[in-house]
């Protein structure tokens, strides 16, 4: 791997890739910085550290703390992600949106559509956002004007993130998206450590402090190490084509596989999981209450992950059962619009292949669907153990770190896909450059 990487730092055009990504992330983390013309930065942060509840720590993180900064990247690429599942899944549903996505001009319709989206769902987040707290002390002169003007900063923050990534895809290194979606968390670990290091290690006595980081090490190695066996991880069905004739040649008889990923849905289910658990706390925080001790109070403590794992306060260790049932359900149903058996045991038998030893049509389309179950419920598992850990550490020892399992699977998945991108490009590079060389 350092050989791959030190080789991709000798060409030039892999160099030029780095370096423009490099700068956009420095622009990233610049507009994370820029207030919103307007807002009381130190009254939101007041009321954000207020909070019992873990609703908006979520969204925290993912924006790169700009949401609590109230920076104009408050919203960050949130409207992107939400808009492009939201048109995934629509494709899906919608036979036009399926043929236009297997047409290259469709799939650029499609993109132009998901932006348009993003802006949508950006107004929509951001006058949310503005009308929830501006008359509570967000705005300094809560008015019409005013709030306009915060409105339409969420609402360019947000396309310019889009853009910026966009940008990286084509000119730089990786997975725009993904990679604004990696340098916002990873701007976050230095400060979660730090807070780790202060509450379980300094002031401590010595053998306490070393069991105490050599645990925090420990564990984040453990889940570093799951994370990468469960995204790397890839069940093999081999396939067979018959030979036939063509022309005068005989072509066919080759072995293929086809791969289906241990972690199907990738992060897609922890994400929805979480999302859907915390939209009530959230709309209840727009309203300016907590439910109290009733029944609405106990329920949003429920579905909170801060209250989990406590031992003095068990019965909220229900929101976890909950959470966990939520993650194996949206494994499920994601993998089942994204990955359809049928249309693939279709694939192979117009292409004269089969799987040996099942015979071809239901059969291997039966064949297919057990071990997609089988494997969708062990991926699963996998992200469940991932998600819950940061939640044990929190509710038994008090542990709160902003980012989570959810943040680790991005970051592990993220940095990984990269550095395969990187060695494709390697061989490719030296490849043309031989070629031209010596003809």
């Amino acid at each position: 791997m350092l050989k791959t990487l030190q080789n991709a730092w000798k060409i030039k055009e892999i160099r030029q890739k780095l370096f423009f990504t490099f700068l956009m992330l420095i622009v990233i983390r610049i507009g994370s910085q820029i207030p919103v013309p307007g807002v009381n930065r130190e009254y939101f942060q007041a009321w954000f550290a207020g909070q019992a509840s873990d609703v908006f720590s979520f969204f925290d993180v993912f924006t790169g703390g700009s949401f609590t900064q109230m920076s104009i990247f408050a919203l960050n690429i949130s409207p992107y992600i939400t808009a492009s599942i939201i048109v995934q899944l629509l494709t899906i549903a919608i036979p036009k949106l399926e043929e236009m996505h297997k047409d290259e001009d469709g799939r650029k319709k499609i993109n132009q559509i998901t932006r348009y989206a993003t802006v949508g769902l950006a107004l929509v987040e951001g006058a949310a956002m503005t009308i929830g707290f501006g008359g509570r002390g967000l705005l300094e002169e809560y008015n019409f004007v005013n709030s306009v003007v915060v409105v339409a900063a969420f609402i360019a923050g947000s396309t310019f993130l889009m853009w910026i990534g966009e940008r990286i895809t084509e000119r730089g290194i990786g997975n725009g998206i993904s990679i604004v979606l990696l340098i916002n968390i990873l701007s976050t670990v230095p400060n979660d450590f730090s807070n780790l290091f202060h509450q379980f290690v300094f002031g401590k006595s010595v053998p306490m402090g070393v069991l105490a980081a050599v645990i925090i090490i420990a564990v984040v190695l453990a889940v570093i190490v799951l994370v990468v066996f469960l995204q790397g991880g890839v069940r093999k069905i081999p396939v067979q084509y018959s030979k036939k004739v063509q022309g005068r040649k005989m072509v066919g008889g080759q072995a293929s596989h086809i791969p289906l990923r241990v972690n199907t849905a990738g992060v897609i289910p922890v994400i929805f999981a979480s999302s859907l658990m915390q939209t009530p706390g959230i709309i209840a925080s727009f309203i300016g209450t907590d439910g109290g001790d009733g029944i609405g109070g106990h329920i949003l403590r429920t579905l909170s992950s801060s209250n989990w794992f406590v031992i003095s306060e068990p019965l909220y260790s229900i929101g976890l059962l909950i959470y966990i049932a939520l993650v194996i359900f949206f494994a499920y149903f994601y993998t089942s619009i994204t990955f359809n058996p049928i249309e693939v045991t279709d694939n192979i038998k117009k292409q004269g292949g089969f799987v040996p030893g099942i015979r071809p049509g239901k059969p291997t389309t039966d064949y297919l669907t057990g071990i997609l179950n089988y494997i969708i419920f062990v991926g699963a598992a996998g992200l469940v153990i991932v998600a819950i850990i940061p939640f044990i550490f929190q509710g038994l020892f008090g542990a709160s770190v902003s980012f989570g399992g959810t943040s680790v699977i991005i970051i592990v998945g993220v940095i990984l896909e990269t550095l395969k991108q990187i060695e494709s490009s390697v061989p490719e590079y030296y490849y043309t450059s031989r070629k031209s060389i010596f003809g």
